[in-house]
């Protein structure tokens, strides 16, 4: 493993643990060359389907993509970085266990959109407007009126 500071090729494991309910190795590392300490983290690769975008193109599922949309949408929303992180977990793994080879990017997107829904209204509007396209103030309106009627439906 490669540091990460200093570019140097050789570090050394300091620590290992399994996170809990998780197949990750979380592993501590130092650098032998400047001392530094860093964590990194080891999973099994699933096979990950492809995603087929809306255009035709087609490129292999990145949770990581998926994690830069929520941080996104959540960002300056009292929404913790654990909470992002499960959402994520949540659709790779609906993404995985789904079987499916190609998978659409739009059912990603509607994925993301139900995560969203359950973590904050504010992030879900902020998400599901850039996701749907909203060009005019009355589908803020209908996405509003929608946010108003599951907070009556949970009081």
């Amino acid at each position: 493993m490669q540091c990460p500071v200093c570019d140097h090729p050789d570090t050394k494991v300091v620590d290992a643990r399994n996170l809990r309910d998780e197949p990750v190795k979380r592993r501590r590392r130092e650098c032998t060359e400047c001392g530094r300490r860093f964590t990194t983290y080891e999973r099994i690769e699933d096979l990950m389907p492809v995603v087929v975008k809306q255009d035709g193109r087609r490129e292999v599922f990145d949770p990581v993509k998926v994690l830069a949309g929520l941080q996104k949408a959540c960002q300056k929303r009292p929404v913790s970085a654990d909470a992002i992180a499960a959402a994520v977990r949540r659709i790779e793994q609906r993404v995985v266990d789904s079987g499916e080879r190609e998978f659409p990017s739009e059912r990603i997107g509607a994925a993301c959109v139900d995560e969203l829904r359950a973590l904050d209204p504010v992030a879900w509007l902020r998400f599901t407007s850039v996701y749907l396209k909203f060009d005019t103030i009355e589908q803020f309106r209908t996405a509003l009126d929608e946010i108003d009627d599951k907070a009556a439906e949970d009081s």
